[in-house]
């Protein structure tokens, strides 16, 4: 069983937490590289920032490093490509999406001395950038642009409905442990995705160690046992979610699966 209750999220970067959260999905995660690799951007910043003495020019000069000249973009061609989530890759192919992207943005601006700190927005993360003594700006990890309020409305509108409503909430500044468990739910999104089931059920059983007896994760975990032909562990699973959420609209779908799998040949594992 993988187990990460022994890391203390909160007290690492948020790109370290998502390499170690990584590695245990997929243990062929080049870990050692992507440190070496973030080392040596940071130290290209370093000195090429070295001539901007006031704070906000050498930011925005950062900013131009990051996206113009190392070349990182959101990746707009495949974004549920599960690439875009391990840190590895992200730094490897300079492409991301706002919560990988996002995490290394945090990780230089915060060597750098920069006053940011990550939002898990309803549509998706974003920065907060702090200077003193003015309003908070929010920046767009995608795309390296900041979004005003009416544009956060917009996406909010997008998402629930036109009668919803930008609150302070929604930008509340999340802890690390709250975003690497978001970003443990992209990653089996996107490995379900690629049908690589296999990997998809390593990120089940971590969240099912935050989170035990989640009916929905045990849901989810029982789909992918039924695609790797583990019927009967499947049908257990999908008992369970139907004891626990009877009144869920999937409760009654699940119980025709469960009837076409009980006719169904057993595989023992």
């Amino acid at each position: 069983m993988l187990d990460l209750f022994d890391e203390d999220f909160d007290e690492m970067e948020l790109v370290e937490g998502a390499l170690i959260l990584n590695k245990a999905i997929d243990p062929e995660t080049q870990v050692e590289w992507a440190e070496q690799e973030l080392s040596r951007l940071l130290n290209e910043a370093e000195t090429r920032l070295a001539d901007k003495a006031e704070q906000k020019e050498r930011f925005d000069a950062f900013l131009h490093l990051f996206y113009k000249e190392w070349g990182f973009i959101g990746d707009r061609e495949a974004y549920y490509d599960s690439d875009n989530a391990f840190i590895d890759k992200v730094l490897e192919r300079r492409k991301g999406v706002p919560v990988s992207l996002g995490a290394l943005l945090l990780y230089f601006g915060r060597k750098l001395g920069f006053p940011m700190q990550g939002i898990t927005f309803p549509t998706q993360f974003l920065l907060q950038v702090n200077w003193p003594d003015e309003t908070n700006r929010y920046l767009n990890p995608f795309t390296g642009e900041y979004v005003s309020n009416h544009t956060l409305q917009a996406w909010l509108i997008g998402m629930k409905g036109p009668l919803a409503k930008l609150k302070a909430e929604d930008l509340k500044v999340t802890d690390h442990p709250t975003i690497i468990g978001r970003w443990l739910a992209l990653l089996k999104s996107a490995l379900l995705r690629e049908e690589r089931y296999t990997l998809a059920l390593r990120c089940t059983d971590l969240a099912l160690t935050f989170v035990p007896d989640d009916p929905y994760e045990i849901r989810d975990r029982g789909y992918i046992y039924q695609q790797l032909d583990c019927h009967q562990v499947a049908m257990s699973d999908y008992q369970f979610f139907i004891d626990n959420c009877p009144d869920d609209p999937a409760a009654e779908l699940l119980k025709t699966q469960m009837h076409a799998l009980s006719h169904s040949t057993v595989t023992l594992h």
